[in-house]
C-alpha cells in the first residue's frame, strides 16, 4: 500500500469526480470504469482533499470537528484510507517530497 506522509497534499486523481448520489442520498467517487460509494466519513475526508491542504491539516480539521476524537487514531485511519485510494489512482499525493 502507498505510504502517505503528513506533508502530502492529496487531491482527486485525474478524471476522478465526487458527485452526490440520488439513489442513496450520499456521495460517490466516479473514476474511469470505477464507482465507489462513499460513506459519510470517506466523503468528509475527500471533501478536504483539494491539493492545498496537507494530510496533517486534514487530520486536524477532522479532529476539530469531532469532539473526543483521538488525533493519532484519526491520522492512522486517514493515511490508510488515502493510501488505498492512491493505490487505485483515485487520489494523487502531491507535496514537498513528491
Amino acid at each position: 500500500m502507498t505510504e502517505v506522509p503528513g506533508d502530502a497534499r492529496p487531491r482527486l486523481g485525474q478524471f476522478v469526480r465526487m458527485r452526490p448520489d440520488r439513489a442513496t442520498g450520499g456521495h460517490v467517487l466516479l473514476g474511469p470504469e470505477t464507482v465507489v460509494v462513499l460513506n459519510p466519513t470517506g466523503h468528509a475526508v475527500l471533501a478536504l482533499c483539494d491539493g492545498g491542504r496537507t494530510v496533517d491539516e486534514i487530520v486536524a480539521a477532522l479532529v476539530a470537528g469531532h469532539e473526543g476524537a483521538d488525533e493519532a487514531t484519526v491520522a492512522g485511519q486517514v493515511r490508510d484510507y488515502l493510501g488505498r485510494l492512491a493505490d487505485r489512482n483515485l487520489v494523487t499525493l502531491g507535496g514537498a517530497g513528491r
